[in-house]
């Protein structure tokens, strides 16, 4: 069979799926982007991620053949194209990769025939446009003849069309760590007439050239360790990808992926509303036009699965990318929010196939929008103070703007460093970015990228690997139980504060005292996962028992109780009795069982957007942090209260059952992104309409759960808010509190009946009545407080002796009398300042309570040679703090008092250097 050309996106994936249907491969859906369970990486870059550990052999499937369409991001880590993207024709930040999969079961022979067939039979490609390549032979492994072979066999090809590449080309990693192999490439060529001599060249701008479409990795070892030896796979195993963008833009017949039916309607409309053609050139704006079409993509399918805009990690990634989108808008003219209406297009095109983008329309449109207002009232300003430094720069001869003006750009007007790093080019500047990554970080704003190091502890990996099989739970019916002891992992801290680490090493035996990790075959404990926290107990055997603090999974298969030994001690092979404590187990389970009704009400008050980001249950925490991106009103909080509250009267019974997820998901039973499910999954239900899936540890009854009451809602990230709430006894906990409370407020104000509302308000408004007057009398003794510190007379007239000239600007230092509230100091500054007359700086001090205030005012025309936020910097920290502020006016604060006297002299100084340089 063939299909005809040009095809569509949608049948070229639907035919890839069908003809590995037909030759036995299990249909897998896509994996989420963001990583399950795996330290390893930021996100899913390749197809093979979801089945990692089934190549690894720590997880197994009903199939031993699978195929999927996966959904990917190539931004971070040892697969990053984002410096690529739009300006060559092939690369994305987003992409789709078709692949197949064998565990253990065919390797090379049907791998390579099965790939053949498909490009050349299926999809009707000519052979003539169409080399491979294979591994040569590099650090220590041999070239890959078997491959060669079979290749010949299957194509009739020479060494002319089998080309032989190194370790960096043709032996695949999915990272630091993980699984890996020598793998063989398939290339094509666009153009008029294939040219194996044009072969490693880089394809031309417009896409014409060699370009690789898919690889086949021939999976035979894994890293466990960075930079650690390679260690056979249990079994052989096959991993294929190939592009989907790159597959279409052959079978379309155009040579750049921009051009598919996958991206070319989101160029468009980013021409559209730029109001300037596309032309599929290098020029500028059509670059920038194809930033904004994929950053669209990447950005839709984040938020689709509950990623926002924010300063941490994944959430950080994502705003940079929106930001770089916004910044190219601006670069072609669109001068108004407009890239919510391009992510809307990418979920107009492609949620049939992907339902979450759907699902969260409306979500994805508000945030994309909220966070393109909010970047536009930064950008002129921090484009601005760009173009100001450029000029210094150009006068002073410097080629490179310095460390820590990249990093206030991030962290005063959210500048993204790759941002800064664009807009700096274009002038012919470079950036210190290793400077400004240092001082971010120092500061706490860096993005935290995932260390590829974090990767599960070598004694874990060995205390799994005397497991015949993965721990046992036996927690959903029992909460005591007898096991034996397979392994023990002794816990030692090194290092003091922010150094200390914790070092692990299997033992045979534990005495009183050891910080212990125990590890049994079977457990009623349940470990740490989809936001329930670990649970706590003992285990006991005769005369040793251990104090377990926390229960957690750090490996697949993999449970350990961590705790002390508080007596006698205990041995591998030792029976033992583990009891978890039913207080602590009982609290956890019905604020557990209270986050899926509140989800349902949530949805109910708010909008079916109002989805679960995350949450953490304990016996006395329950968090739930949701999407929905402005804060819940007073009556919106009583009315999911009161649902919440009615479903628990109604006490019906919590139920269980153990489904294939497909059948779930026809149950109408709701997934969680951030959670990882199997092929079987754990179905609650509550009520008809409370079904989710869930993995952890329930009420039997809602009438269990006791009341529940909302204890706060706030804002904790762009489109993401959090609830904390009680129930139980905990709730109970918290209505006497606020009672007891609300009676010492009545005492205090003296208030009785209903009347404290009522008092309070007086007593405000009193309290606002002699602020005023005090401002007015410390407003008016400064005044008049003359020269010297803290009084004398002279009144403001006497303040101005001492200002210096310096450059043409005349400079005033001096310290008011200590006590002088931040208002006062500014207001008294601006005075002097506007006393002095044109071209003047003055900065003013005093001792607040225990801390060092400065203020600084320049006038206008001071401004054009002086920076009144860059001058404060450097004299706060000599009263150990910081600072910042406007061109014209900036404050500061420090701890170090006793240094007062020499900060507020540090004016002349810091004034002399800024006019020098």
């Amino acid at each position: 069979m063939s299909i005809a050309t040009p095809a569509s996106s949608d049948l070229l994936r639907r035919t890839f799926l069908e003809f590995f249907a037909q030759r036995g491969h299990e249909i897998v859906p896509s994996a989420p982007l963001v990583p399950q369970n795996d330290p390893t990486l930021m996100f899913v870059n390749a197809g093979m991620v979801q089945f990692k550990d089934v190549f690894t052999g720590k997880d197994r499937r009903p199939y031993q053949r699978a195929a999927s369409s996966q959904k990917c991001i190539r931004i971070s880590g040892k697969h990053n194209d984002l410096e690529n993207v739009g300006v060559t024709a092939r690369h994305q930040t987003f992409f789709e990769m078709l692949g197949n999969f064998s565990f253990g079961d065919y390797f090379k022979e049907d791998a390579i025939a099965f790939a053949w067939e498909l490009l050349t039979k299926v999809y009707d490609i000519s052979p003539s446009r169409l080399v491979v390549t294979i591994y040569n032979g590099e650090g220590g492994f041999p070239a890959d003849d078997e491959a060669a072979a079979i290749w010949r066999k299957v194509t009739g090809f020479g060494d002319d069309r089998i080309l032989r590449l190194g370790l960096a080309d043709n032996f695949w990693t999915m990272g630091d760590v993980g699984p890996c192999g020598p793998c063989s490439e398939i290339h094509f060529f666009h153009g008029k007439e294939p040219d194996v001599a044009r072969f490693g060249e880089e394809p031309r701008i417009d896409g014409t050239g060699w370009t690789e479409i898919w690889n086949n990795v021939f999976m035979q070892y894994e890293r466990i360790e960075k930079d650690g030896p390679l260690v056979p796979l249990p079994a052989p195993s096959i991993d294929t990808g190939m592009g989907l963008e790159r597959l279409a833009s052959v079978l379309q017949g155009v040579t750049s992926n921009y051009d598919t039916d996958l991206l070319r309607g989101l160029v468009d409309k980013a021409a559209e509303l730029s109001g300037k053609p596309y032309t599929g050139g290098s020029a500028d704006d059509d670059v920038s036009m194809r930033v904004i079409a994929d950053h669209a993509r990447t950005a839709a399918f984040l938020m689709a699965e509950g990623v926002m805009p924010e300063r941490q990690r994944r959430e950080y990634v994502l705003r940079r990318v929106m930001r770089r989108a916004i910044r190219h808008g601006h670069r072609l003219g669109i001068d108004r929010p407009f890239l919510h209406e391009v992510a809307l297009e990418v979920v107009r095109r492609m949620g049939e196939t992907y339902p979450e983008l759907r699902d969260r329309r409306e979500l994805i449109a508000r945030v994309t929008e909220d966070e393109e207002v909010r970047f536009r009232s930064t950008l002129k300003r921090g484009m601005k103070i760009l173009d100001e430094r450029f000029d210094e720069m150009r006068s002073s001869g410097e080629r490179t703007l310095p460390a820590a003006a990249a990093a206030d750009l991030y962290t005063t007007y959210g500048f993204p460093l790759d941002l800064t790093q664009v807009i700096c080019a274009e002038s012919n500047f470079g950036v210190d970015v290793q400077g400004a990554e240092a001082i971010i970080k120092g500061a706490g704003e860096a993005d935290g990228p995932i260390d590829p190091t974090a990767a599960v502890d070598p004694a874990h990996r060995e205390a799994r690997a005397k497991l015949a099989q993965p721990v046992v739970f036996t927690g959903y019916e029992h909460e005591e139980g007898d096991s034996e002891i397979v392994a023990i992992v002794r816990v030692d801290v090194q290092g003091e504060g922010d150094r200390a680490r914790k070092v692990r090493a299997l033992v045979e035996r534990a005495e009183a005292g050891a910080t212990v990790e125990i590890v049994v075959r079977e457990t009623p404990f349940y470990a740490e996962s989809g936001g329930q926290v670990g649970d706590v107990g003992e285990v006991t055997a005769d005369g040793a028992r251990v104090e377990v603090k926390d229960t957690q999974k750090p490996l697949a298969g993999l449970v350990v109780h961590e705790g002390v030994v508080s007596e006698g001690a205990l041995a591998v092979g030792q029976r033992v009795h583990l009891t978890v404590d039913h207080a602590a187990r009982s609290a956890t389970r019905r604020n557990h069982s209270a986050t899926h009704v509140l989800h349902w009400a949530l949805r109910k008050v708010l909008g079916e957007h109002a989805q679960q980001k995350g949450s953490r249950v304990g016996p006395d925490v329950l968090r739930f942090d949701f999407t929905h991106n402005r804060p819940l009103t007073r009556e919106e909080i009583s009315r999911i209260e009161d649902l919440v509250n009615e479903k628990i009267l109604t006490n019906a019974k919590v139920t269980t059952e153990i489904l294939p997820m497909d059948e779930a998901r026809r149950r109408g039973a709701m997934a969680i992104f951030e959670e990882k499910y199997g092929d079987t999954v754990r179905m609650l239900t509550m009520t008809p309409e409370v079904v989710e899936l869930c993995g952890g540890t329930h009420a039997c009854a809602l009438g269990d759960i006791g009341l529940f009451k909302i204890t706060s809602e706030g804002g904790v990230a762009a489109g993401v808010r959090r609830i904390l709430a009680s129930t139980g006894l905990n709730a109970l906990a918290y209505a006497r509190g606020v009672e007891a409370e609300l009676a010492r407020a009545r005492q205090v104000a003296k208030a009785q009946g209903g009347d404290l509302a009522e008092k309070i308000g007086k007593i405000v408004a009193h309290e606002r009545e002699l602020e005023k007057k005090v401002a007015e009398l410390e407003r008016r003794i400064l005044e008049g407080a003359g020269p010297a510190q803290g009084g004398g007379g002279g009144g403001i007239d006497a303040m101005l002796d001492g200002a210096r000239d310096i450059g043409g600007i005349k400079v005033l230092a001096r310290r008011v009398p200590d006590g002088t509230n931040p208002g006062a100091l500014r207001d008294l500054a601006e005075k002097l300042r506007d006393k002095l007359g044109d071209r003047s700086a003055v900065l003013l001090g005093a001792v607040v309570g225990d801390k060092a205030q400065l203020a600084v005012m320049l006038s206008k025309s001071a401004t054009e040679r002086l920076k009144a936020g860059e001058l404060i910097k450097p004299i706060a920290r000599i009263v150990g703090g910081s600072g910042g502020g406007r061109p014209d006016m900036a404050q500061a604060g420090g701890t170090d008092v006793a240094q007062l006297d020499a900060a507020i002299a540090a004016l002349y100084t810091e004034v002399e250097r800024a006019l020098a340089s």
